[in-house]
């Protein structure tokens, strides 16, 4: 049993062919499935019963350069009704959706989220997002530019929250003498007028259980950095490297603290893929044959459009050139662009190498051996200023989500570095963080001297 207080937070990306590339081409995964509701419901409740904190949906609203050929990189599940429909089978569990700011409506997400928050019983979190594509499907000839992408994601996240606040808490007063449900004087308009929303409010439904539902993001750029310091509680990142990630936490708590927030008050989890198995040979075994699965031609059109460049001219056994990396690409993550030509460049990766490394960690690191190692090397992450915890990256369905909720979360248990149950209702509870008040707090909060207390 564990008692350890400053446990690890731990989520699983709901990547339902599996987060290894090809690995659903492996004899007994649920390839069939995709797309239907039983898969994910047996996701999510394996989840919960590992006692996760949350479970997270990434969103694309593109069909990839060739569509249909690879599931992995497809839009299989719309990140809200699928979580609305495992609200209803799970109880504990956090639902983490992305939704883009790029292609939404303030007044839509701020309700949709809020709406998931209560039918949940507050366990609702959105992973803001601003795309690097898709713009061909929203009467878009192009991607704004990463800037004005950010500067409007800043604005929409303010509104949504203004919207969330509208509602005090107890503006529901169900007086049935007096025939009011909700009191109009707790119920305000927000009346915002921004460079790119005007909205008058309120919100049409009442607050939800966490005031705020867990905010999430996950841009490393400074403009991401600047944004995810200012509004998230939970940040996720792409750091394969430990001293990286060192520096990277370093830095974020700093932007944290600068944006005048605590920096315990935001939990920064990097991906791992755990390639696992009982012993470090099962392990072995199992990456061996993921990798035999990676069909190279598609590999190569993953790395084109994850890398927004052209790779025709490079053979699977040649290095890209240094010069070819465009990091100021608006159509690709900087962030990961920057690990793949470290790779190349510094490490002498191959195309052929690169295709690998993405196929298996998508720039994320990766563990493979015992469960026991994945654990070693999680709890020194952890131990070393490195996290608060991590984005867990099932290799392959269902096998992979298996082994991380009956080999390794078990591991993580015994050692006292994650919980044996359940100690909150709410994904604000699992992760330590705290609920904001509404608009009648904020305003007292203002009206109080600076010296009280």
């Amino acid at each position: 049993m564990t008692n350890n207080k400053k446990h690890l937070a731990l989520t699983v990306f709901m990547i339902t062919g599996g987060y290894h590339y090809d690995s659903w081409r492996r004899e007994g995964s649920r390839a069939e499935g995709l797309g239907y509701l039983d898969l994910v419901v047996d996701m999510a409740k394996k989840a919960e019963a590992a006692k996760l904190d949350g479970i997270f949906f990434g969103d694309t609203v593109s069909a990839g350069k060739v569509p249909g050929v690879d599931p992995t990189v497809a839009g299989h599940y719309e990140p809200l009704t699928t979580l609305s429909a495992l609200a209803a089978v799970t109880s504990r569990i956090g639902l983490i959706g992305t939704a883009s700011t790029t292609f939404s409506e303030p007044y839509n997400v701020a309700r949709q989220f809020s709406g998931l928050d209560s039918l949940s019983g507050g366990r609702a979190g959105w992973n803001v997002v601003t795309s690097a594509m898709g713009n061909e499907n929203y009467g878009m000839d192009e991607m704004p530019a990463p800037a004005d992408r950010y500067a409007r994601a800043t604005e929409f996240v303010d509104v949504v929250t203004k919207l969330w606040d509208s509602w005090s808490d107890d503006a529901v007063i169900v007086d049935r003498e007096g025939g009011r449900w909700g009191d109009p004087d707790r119920i305000r308009r927000i009346d915002h007028q921004g460079d790119h929303y005007k909205v008058a409010g309120p919100i049409n439904m009442r607050r939800s259980p966490q005031g705020h539902p867990v905010l999430v993001q996950a841009g490393s750029s400074g403009d991401g950095m600047r944004l995810g310091a200012s509004i998230a509680d939970l940040i996720y990142t792409a750091q394969p490297d430990m001293k990286l990630s060192q520096k990277f936490y370093d830095q974020f708590k700093a932007a944290v603290q600068q944006a005048g927030r605590r920096p315990e008050a935001v939990k920064i989890l990097p991906g791992i893929v755990p390639i696992i198995g009982r012993t470090e040979k099962e392990g072995q075994e199992l990456a061996a044959e993921l990798g035999n699965l990676v069909n190279m031609d598609t590999g190569r059109t993953i790395m084109e459009q994850r890398l927004d460049m052209s790779l025709a001219d490079i053979d699977l056994d040649e290095q890209i050139p240094a010069e070819r990396f465009n990091l100021e690409s608006s159509r690709s993550s900087r962030q990961r662009t920057e690990i793949f030509m470290r790779l190349s460049v510094e490490q002498g990766y191959t195309l052929r190498d690169l295709i690998i490394e993405n196929a298996r960690g998508h720039g994320h690191g990766w563990v493979i051996g015992s469960a026991s190692q994945a654990a070693d090397r999680m709890i020194e992450w952890f131990e070393s200023g490195a996290c608060d915890g991590f984005s867990l990256n099932s290799p392959y369905i269902p096998g992979g989500l298996d082994d991380i909720c009956e080999l390794l979360i078990p591991e993580l248990q015994e050692r006292g570095y994650y919980r044996d149950e359940y100690e909150g209702t709410t994904l604000r509870e699992h992760l330590g963080l705290e609920r904001p008040g509404a608009w009648d707090v904020q305003k007292v909060r203002a009206e109080e001297p600076a010296n009280a207390g």
